[in-house]
């Protein structure tokens, strides 16, 4: 039997990879808005173990108060095996 969190992350994996795959890139803010994704960055570090080229690069942008903040956006730039 698979544990429950083990699913939760593959499908978790499943799903960024896809978005990256067709949109090319994501933030935190929007895993968590289109996926309620919270760890982001986990997610990251296991799909780039898995073969996936991903970097990222520091972007500004508006927070819920309006406010200029810094968050990471990942970009998808290819896969290196399997």
């Amino acid at each position: 039997m698979i544990p429950k969190n083990k699913i939760v992350k593959n499908t978790q994996n499943k799903t960024i990879e896809q978005h990256l795959r067709y949109n090319n890139s994501i933030t935190t803010i929007e895993a968590f808005k289109k996926y309620g994704i919270t760890r982001l960055a986990s997610r990251i570090h296991e799909l780039k173990s898995t073969g996936m080229k991903i970097h990222g690069v520091m972007v500004k942008v508006k927070n819920r108060q309006g406010e200029v903040v810094s968050v990471k956006r990942y970009y998808y730039t290819g896969k290196t095996h399997g």
